[in-house]
């Protein structure tokens, strides 16, 4: 019923291997993490729920993608779809998350470097976490290591037999590091612009993943040249463009820094116009439901009337002998009729 093994636990018959339950982890706390600093821009803790809808789907599919692109392989349409047998790539799931937060921007009316703000830490945390599964995956390890008196672990582990550098582990703990240094950033407030933060994280990541990808064993190449340590690079020169464009920008009186924008008051605005809603519809549907009930009321009472009426008619007792009575005065009244137009007739006669 219970069992730990190499690759995988076991309980109640159920196998999870330790990578996927890792992520998951990763993702459920990137998420924590990003809900408590939401409202450092502007966020409520139902946006970064509606948002990770939107992420976390999205890196996924990109992780798998970019894995399955740049692979030495080739792969069926079945085998893409088969990610519980390996075979995803961090910078996917950068990639794709990243389209996640713009469609979430573009749907919902958010600001994108705001959001951007707050999903950075949560990524670099969800990164740090995520490459220990690595290890238990056996994948993203270094170069092999010959030197005995450096096959030690956690320096070096072993992979296959062969001792190779526990590359992993180096960029979990540099991710970790990056990670505090974010939450203290944006925590603090020591930097004014927006999106600084996501700057930050692109010159952070793309400087540590450069330097640990040119130790990597198992790297995907794109010709010659390793794919991340590419796309680090142009982390690098984004993130420096990123964080000089909105300074000059805010020199210029283009862009607001942080200082200058209510952030609390956009919560509370939109609380309040959440709130409003919420009574309209409750009103409206008071209303619907009042003349529902009053419609029941008025199909309800108008047969009632009518038997009412009806039993009325019913119940007057009738009595025989006024009827015949009645009989006999109309029949006395058409006899004076009858007498007052003979004495009439005579009269004529007699002028």
């Amino acid at each position: 019923m219970f069992g730990f093994y190499e690759d995988h636990f076991t309980i109640f018959g159920l196998d999870i291997a330790y990578y996927g339950f890792i992520i998951a982890v990763a993702m459920a706390l990137g998420v924590f993490v990003a809900c408590k600093n939401a409202k450092l821009r502007g966020l409520r803790t139902d946006d970064i729920i509606l948002l990770a809808c939107y992420v976390l789907p999205l890196a996924v599919i990109g992780a798998r993608i970019y894995y399955v692109i740049f692979a030495d392989q080739s792969f069926s349409f079945v085998e893409i779809l088969r990610i519980w047998d390996g075979g995803m790539a961090i910078y996917g799931g950068v990639i794709g998350g990243a389209i996640g937060v713009m469609l979430f921007c573009f749907i919902h009316k958010h600001n994108f470097l705001d959001v951007g703000d707050i999903a950075a830490p949560s990524l670099i945390l969800g990164q740090s976490i995520g490459r220990i599964g690595c290890y238990f995956s056996q994948c993203c390890y270094g170069i092999e290591v010959t030197d005995p008196s450096l096959q030690w672990f956690p320096l070096s582990t072993q992979i296959g037999g062969t001792w190779h550098l526990s590359t992993m582990f180096y960029e979990s703990l540099w991710d970790l590091l990056l990670f505090i240094a974010l939450m203290l950033i944006l925590r603090k407030g020591w930097v004014k612009q927006r999106g600084s933060i996501v700057g930050l994280y692109f010159i952070g990541y793309g400087v540590g993943r450069a330097w640990i990808e040119a130790l990597r064993g198992d790297s995907l190449y794109l010709g010659a040249i390793k794919v991340s340590q590419l796309l680090s690079i142009i982390l690098i020169i984004a993130g420096i463009a990123l964080i000089l464009t909105m300074y000059i920008l805010h020199r210029k009186g283009k862009v607001k820094n942080m200082s200058e924008i209510d952030y609390r008051g956009m919560i509370l605005a939109r609380n309040e116009a959440e709130q409003n809603r919420k009574n309209d519809r409750a009103k409206a549907r008071a209303e619907k439901k009042a003349n529902k009930q009053n419609i029941q009321q008025t199909v309800q009472t108008e047969p009632n009337q009518d038997k009412e009426i009806t039993s009325e008619i019913h119940d007057v007792p009738v009595n025989s002998n006024s009827v015949v009575e009645d009989k006999e005065d109309k029949n006395e009244e058409q006899q004076d009729k009858t007498t007052n137009f003979d004495k009439k007739d005579n009269s004529t006669k007699k002028k």
